[in-house]
């Protein structure tokens, strides 16, 4: 019989950032589907900000595998519409095989659905042509909407979402400014992805730095951190200014039940007020009647290039704690990934 390894927490407390001890690798059966279940090996697993949240706020089941988004195969089905061989969006977690259907747990949002291979690389599921992709199209084409002329500012600007959102604002015109780590991703955001300019999160002079690249102010602001870079951006918001806030990766450790959207909003009162700025935190499960329109957007623009995007892809489900501690950190580039098991739209064997 063959069996299934698989990440879950550790007993105990949570801590504020993961630990060398915060993740057991189990092992097990490989499950077997009832009525309306099918059984998916894992090919790509998806490692996001958000999915540290739901651990410190107890949003997964007890005892399962951690929870990811994830490409998957069908092995075998006794779900309707899905057949052996399919491959398929799901949410299968940190493991290499598992069920979806009937009575398994996933985000009511986070529904499965097969993929079309021609339409994109299958990895990019999970991120450009995903719900990634629909998080940045939402919160840049359909709420900060911004003008030709006007200066948007995107943090995170290398990350799974930023990377899409930034190029999204040039396409309507904008002047867009990136915020990224390490000089290698600034250049990747300007040089690829075709930003107008790019500051670095880790420069001791930040905040003069992004007011000497937004001289005319910041109109739009899409939100991914928080902290510091939230406070380096304020300052410099237009009248009627729209933030479009995504996520705040800097505020994931925060004290447990502490409201981190309410405490950004706390900080930024006295500018956000004065200003008249429009500021919105969103959840992708707003949009899903949106997907399709995205990826008829989208999906053109990336198979004729005129949309980049690049993933971080590592190898292993031994590899998936220190890629996710790379993630938190901020020491991937670009979209990350764990690739458990071959691509076969690849050709790999």
């Amino acid at each position: 019989m063959m069996s299934n390894r698989y990440w879950m927490l550790a007993d105990g407390p949570v801590p504020r950032w993961p630990q060398a001890d915060t993740f057991v690798l189990k092992e097990g059966e490989v499950p077997t589907p009832g009525p309306g279940q099918a059984l998916t090996r894992t090919i790509y697993v998806s490692l996001d900000p958000y999915q540290w949240n739901y651990k410190r706020r107890n949003n997964e089941p007890v005892g399962a595998p951690c929870h990811a988004r994830t490409v998957s195969q069908v092995i075998e089905s006794r779900m309707d519409g899905f057949a052996a061989g399919d491959l398929v969006f799901n949410t299968n977690g940190w493991t290499e095989y598992a069920l979806m259907g009937e009575n398994v747990w996933r985000p009511a949002y986070m529904i499965p659905r097969k993929l079309d291979a021609a339409q994109g690389r299958i990895s990019q599921a999970l991120g450009v042509l995903g719900l990634l992709g629909l998080t940045a199209y939402a919160g840049m084409d359909l709420l900060a909407s911004p003008k030709a002329s006007e200066t948007v500012v995107v943090s995170a600007a290398s990350g799974g979402v930023g990377q899409i959102a930034g190029q999204l604002a040039k396409r309507r015109g904008a002047r867009v400014v990136g915020i990224a780590g390490r000089e290698v991703k600034c250049r990747f955001v300007t040089e690829e992805l075709g930003f107008d300019i790019c500051v670095s999160h880790l420069s001791a002079t930040l905040p003069a730095d992004l007011a000497a690249a937004c001289p005319a102010g910041v109109d739009v602001y899409f939100e991914n951190v928080g902290g510091p870079v939230f406070e380096a951006v304020a300052p410099l918001f237009n009248r009627a200014a729209r933030m479009s806030i995504c996520g705040l990766i800097a505020h994931y450790g925060d004290d447990d039940g502490a409201d981190t959207v309410a405490s950004l909003m706390r900080l930024g009162e006295p500018i956000l007020k004065e200003r008249n700025v429009t500021a919105t935190s969103y959840s992708v499960s707003d949009f899903l009647d949106h997907q399709d329109e995205m990826l008829a957007y989208i999906a053109p623009l990336l198979a004729a290039g005129k949309i980049k995007y690049r993933e971080d892809i590592r190898e292993g489900l031994e590899a998936i704690p220190t890629a996710f501690d790379d993630m938190l950190r901020g020491d991937n580039f670009g979209k990350m990934l764990v690739q458990l098991s071959p691509d076969v739209t690849l050709g790999q064997v």
